[in-house]
This record gives structure tokens, sequence and C-alpha cells, in this order.
């Protein structure tokens, strides 16, 4: 029987079924994922078992790294403060993850011919998320990585007997060669198979110094890469039903399982965004006291989306290309600057806000700090504020190392943050609509529904306890810390200001 609801349901979801949940398509269902030992990686693994409780079984492809097989890497992966809720609820839902040996660098993936043929008969969704996401990786690693990498899974796809959908992730800024990027595919200058050949057969010195002619207008061969990869995807994708989920720049969760979840230092090895890491460690530093002056435009756009958002958006997706049968390419722009704008200065200004409110313990100096899109004063900003201090304090501890690193993480943002675009998210609002009330709570990827203050509290408190790992019971004693500090900061302002006037009305 069909009820005047369910009628409703498929008007308004044309061409899926009004029968099946997004949870409700997962049952019995085998997936696939590249990258599941990265920061977007974890995320979507410890949802697929939360949301997805009928899923069948889940392999994740794992490299031997550090003298741990993929099973030691995996047990190390379960054991993240993101899952604890899950062990706790449904222990027994972890025995569904499953570790495949391979490598995304080397010919059939380095995957056994015995877990190959597992694969080919056993799989119905794979999420392909591993990448490098170095700023200034070689070209010839990038190409690697991003395009041959992808090359071979898709050579694996296409002998999956039961494949029903893959989702690739992209990033928002593949195209940032054009201030407007809508939800399509745009041709390289250079075509991907020239690329894959040239890197083959040049040396790679040659290769090093032709790069910055091969990769033009982008910054950086990840933005090149990635691009490529989405070129050669649009033409060699076969049958079976593909999308493209593309974020901006990717920072900590906003819902469950954990409010403000981010990952550890070591970094993510799969694709979690565009500069995620770059950001997050500059506002750690930032929280210590270690940051204050970064190169930015202030009132530009910093389009920067949920993890969680963009997994809840990759889950959706596979659903309505594995309910709809379409064989059409979707491409999904998940970013926030169309629909839930923040600028630089508002989003800087409230992580400062928020890290004086939550401070971190044994913190350097007095969090505050400057956005200015002068070089010259940024410049200025950066001795005075940053450097001199760090030479000073050298004798203490490492800081001067500790701001080498930091000048390198804030010159790899310098490009995003001095610049704005607009991406354009048709694909994604359509997407929003097709959900049911159900659905739309617990795979929320509407970014309209962002309160930009809550978030960045939670982003900080995030910082602070997994980052750092301080117990929030240790909070009173670092205001307190804070506050001495602001007087004394405020005290040394005052004093400069008095011999700055004194040295020019001498």
């Amino acid at each position: 029987m069909v009820t005047k609801g369910t009628e409703m349901s498929a008007l308004r979801n044309p061409g899926t079924n009004p029968e099946t949940s997004v949870s409700e398509f997962y049952n019995g269902k085998t997936v696939f994922i590249t990258g599941g030992t990265g920061f977007m990686g974890k995320v979507l693994l410890e949802k697929l078992l939360r949301a997805c409780s009928g899923v069948s079984k889940i392999y994740l492809l794992i490299r031997p790294k550090r003298g741990q097989d993929a099973q030691q890497r995996l047990q190390e992966l379960l054991c993240s403060p993101l899952f604890d809720p899950l062990r706790k609820e449904r222990p027994n839902d972890l025995g569904k993850v499953l570790p495949i040996q391979g490598d995304i660098t080397q010919p059939e993936l380095a995957i056994s011919p015995s877990d190959r043929a597992l694969l080919t008969r056993s799989v119905n969704i794979v999420f392909h998320s591993a990448a490098t996401v170095k700023f200034d990786e070689k070209l010839k690693l990038s190409v690697t990585i991003n395009m041959l990498g992808t090359q071979r899974l898709i050579e694996l796809c296409k002998r999956m007997d039961n494949l029903e959908c893959l989702v690739h992730v992209s990033t928002a800024y593949c195209n940032c060669d054009r201030s407007e990027v809508k939800e399509v595919v745009y041709p390289p200058p250079i075509g991907p198979d020239q690329i894959t050949s040239l890197v083959d057969t040049l040396d790679e010195d040659l290769v090093d110094s032709l790069t910055t002619k091969l990769v033009g207008k982008r910054p950086n061969t990840y933005t090149f890469t990635k691009a490529l990869a989405e070129c050669w995807l649009k033409d060699n994708k076969g049958d079976f039903p593909l999308v493209i989920v593309r974020p901006s720049i990717v920072l900590s969760s906003i819902n469950g399982p954990l409010q403000g979840w981010v990952d550890n230092w070591n970094g993510p090895t799969g694709n979690y965004g565009l500069c995620g890491s770059s950001a997050r460690s500059i506002i750690a530093a930032a929280g210590k006291g270690l940051f204050r002056s970064m190169l930015c435009d202030p009132d530009k756009t910093a389009d920067i989306v949920p993890v969680d958002m963009v997994i809840n958006l990759m889950l959706v997706a596979a659903w309505r290309a594995g309910t709809t049968k379409s064989k059409e390419l979707k491409i999904y722009n998940c970013c926030t600057g169309q629909r839930r704008p923040i600028t630089w200065k508002k989003f800087i200004g409230l992580c400062f806000k928020y890290m004086r409110k939550n401070p971190l313990s044994e913190v350097t100096w007095y969090p505050d700090g400057t956005v200015t899109i002068s070089r010259t004063l940024n410049t200025i900003n950066r001795y005075l504020l940053q450097w001199l201090p760090a030479y000073i304090m050298d004798s203490v501890v490492c800081m001067v190392r500790i701001q080498d690193k930091l000048n390198k993480a804030a010159t790899c943002l310098e490009y995003f943050t001095t610049q704005e675009w607009r991406f354009e998210d048709e694909n994604v609002r359509q997407l929003v609509t097709t959900l049911s009330e159900a659905d739309s709570a617990e795979f929320s990827f509407d970014v309209a529904k962002i309160d930009w203050e809550n978030y960045i509290e939670n982003y900080v408190l995030g910082i602070r306890k997994f980052i750092f790992k301080e117990d929030a019971a240790t909070l009173p004693k670092a205001r307190k810390q804070v506050s001495r500090l602001y007087w004394i900061y405020r005290i040394i302002q005052v004093i400069s200001v008095m011999c700055l006037w004194h040295f020019f009305n001498a």
C-alpha cells in the first residue's frame, strides 16, 4: 500500500525509490575505501558504521608503514577517540572493518591476487579519498598518486561484478585558475595522458625544471593533478555511476559523534581537503601565542566546511547515484561561500575570541594577532611579533625552528587567503531536497544551517582536547594564566608606545 506521504516523497524525489532511506541503501552492502587512515577517511568509516548499521563489510586499502602491517595500522586507527562512542555502544560493529594491504602508488595497487578477487566479487560502493595533498610535492610523485593511483583504482572498479557507485574526492580548488567554478569538469591546458607520458619519459630533474610551466596558473602540483584526475575520470569512467565531491578547506566536525574533532599532528594520509592541515597548525600556534601575523585579505571569504558535512554529502551522493542508476557524472562543490559565507577577518577574530575564552595550558604569550593584505606590513609584523621574540627565547625552547615551520604553513595558505572564488553548488542544493526529514537530520550537509560562533568555539575546544590532549578540568588554571598575560601584554604595549613617543620627540 502506498500512503499519501509516500506519494508526496516520490514527487519530491523524482527518480529515487521512496521506500529506500540513505541508511537502508547501505544494508548488506560491501564498501571499499582508499585513504581510510586519513582525516576524512576516519570520519567516513565512523559514520558508515554508526549511521548505516546494516552495512555488511568495509574494506580499507592500507599500506604497511614504519614496520606496521595493514592489520596493525587498522587496529591503531580504530583506537582513535573518534570511535569511542561506537566502541561503547556497538563494539562488535568494529569487526566489520577489514584491511586490504596495498599501495596506491604501485601497479594493481599492490593488492594480492586473492584480495583483488575478493574485492571484484563483493564490493558495491567505492570511496576514493587517497591522495597526496602536499603543496610542494614533486610533480612526478603527485602524478603517480593523484592520477595514476586513480587510474589503477578505475581499472579495479571496472572488474567489480556488483559495483553500484564510485565516489571520488577531489577539491574545490582544482580549478582555482578560474574565479567562478561550476559543477562541471573543465579541460586542463594539457591532457592527463600527455602529462603521464611526459612524467614517465623524462628524467625527474627535467620534470622538476618544467613543473612551473606545466602547472601554469595553478599554485601547486596538488591542484594541478587533481584537475587532471577529474578530466581523466570523465573520459574513462565507463558505465558505472561516478560522483565527484569537491570540498573546500576542511576543518573539524560540527556534529557527532564528537563535536570539534580534529586529527592528530601527524597529518592524514588521505585527502582531507585543501589547506586543512596548514590552517589547523596556524590556529593551534596562535592559541599558544606563537603566531601573530597573517597575510590575507580580511574581507575575502574563508570557504571553510566541516568534515562531517563533507562525509554526509559523500554518503548521500552514493545513495542518490545508486538508487537512480544514473550513468551521468555528478559533481558536487561542497563549499560554504555561497550559502553561509564567513570572511577571514571574522573567522580569525572568532578563533582568537574563543582561544582566550578556552585557552591552552602553558601558553607562551597572550593569544592575539593581526591580518593584513599588505606584504610589507605583514613582514614587519612577523619580524617584530614572531621572529624577534623567537630569537630572544631560543635559548629556552626551539622557537626559531617552530617559527620556520609556521612560516612555511602560512606561505602555503597565502594564495587562498588573498583571493576569492565563487563555487556554484546547485547540485548540492538539489540533493538536499531529495532527502526525507529523517535523512536530513542524520546526514545533514546543508551548510546554511552552520552557526559559525558555536562551530568555531567547538573547533578551538577540539584542538585543545584532541591535538594537545588537555582535559577540561585544566581550563580554570589556563584562564588565570591568560588573564595575567593579558595585563603584561597591555603594559608592554603602553611602555612601547611611550618609548616610541620619546624617541621621535627627543
